[in-house]
């Protein structure tokens, strides 16, 4: 059954393990289809899931809501071991940086890291007219005899460690 309103979340994506496309729902991961193309996987799975939210419809169960209706604060709250806690605050020190920015630096840069790419790197702070890459230091000019502290971005100061966040 086809869906009037379909707002979910849709993935295709190769199954090595049956050598076909697998269609998969975010909202429901319990479903998935397989199909020899993308493009029948993914009407495959948009058909189960209309099913799916038929039945529940049926039997006044509460659908899940699509993630793109979702409203998201912003704030993430994680638990570390001390020992990691301790050593990211010291790096954020180091940079000169919040702990919540380099975690969020880290996180963004993650995915392209595990992949073993390089996003595009930062412009480096060169000369006098420029300005300080610490938020908190920029009224104070840096470069050769300004007397500024030239701090790495935190941009720039994540892309030398990863961090794997665990419980």
């Amino acid at each position: 059954m086809a869906l009037t309103e379909d707002r979910y979340t849709y993935r295709v994506t190769w199954s090595e393990e049956d050598s076909e496309h697998v269609g998969l729902c975010a909202e429901f991961p319990s479903l998935s289809w397989l199909a020899s193309t993308p493009e029948a996987a993914l009407k495959g799975i948009r058909s189960v899931v209309g099913d799916a939210v038929a039945d529940m419809a049926a039997s006044a169960e509460p659908r899940p809501e699509p993630l793109a209706a979702k409203q998201y604060s912003g704030r993430l709250v994680v638990r570390v071991p001390s020992g990691l806690h301790r050593r990211l605050a010291l790096e954020a020190a180091e940079a000169g940086v919040s702990l919540n920015r380099l975690a969020s630096a880290k996180l963004i840069l993650q995915p392209y890291l595990a992949r073993g790419r390089s996003p595009t790197a930062p412009k480096r702070l060169t000369g006098r007219s420029q300005r300080a890459a610490n938020p908190r230091d920029s009224r104070r000019p840096v470069g050769p005899g300004s007397g500024g502290v030239r701090r790495p971005s935190p941009s720039t100061f994540a892309l030398s460690t990863v961090v794997v966040l665990s419980g």
